[in-house]
């Protein structure tokens, strides 16, 4: 396997290994409406995290590829924003959890936003 494979392989693994974490961590939040509506929405931009890298590694074309990875920082970021108010609104149970989560989906969107950095740079 080449580095390029390996690494999309990692961040295959690593982007479903995220939503899953995001999943059972929502299992854990304290119940109320707001959670609900929270928990809703966070699982859908973690999991189209995952499934929309696994789109843009699938890509036709340059341009295409950047396009899904562009929806992949959206997500990946929209998660983030998701935790932030977790945080500011106390429901969480778990703060350990509810941080360790926080900087995966950091780091989930630097490595993307970079991938995106450089092939904008490298032109289409």
């Amino acid at each position: 396997m080449t580095r390029k494979e390996i690494f999309i392989e990692m961040m295959k693994y690593k982007t479903k290994n995220f939503a899953i974490q995001i999943i059972h961590f929502c299992d854990s939040l304290k119940k109320t409406e707001a959670s609900k509506v929270i928990t809703y929405q966070m699982i859908k931009s973690a999991t189209s995290t995952g499934a929309n890298y696994r789109a843009a590694c699938k890509s036709r074309s340059k341009k295409e590829f950047f396009s899904k990875l562009c929806i992949v920082a959206e997500e990946s970021d929209e998660t983030i924003y998701w935790l932030d108010v977790i945080d500011g609104a106390d429901i969480s149970n778990d703060s350990r959890e509810l941080e360790k989560l926080k900087q995966e989906a950091k780091e989930i969107t630097k490595i993307i936003s970079k991938a995106k950095d450089t092939i904008y740079n490298t032109g289409f």
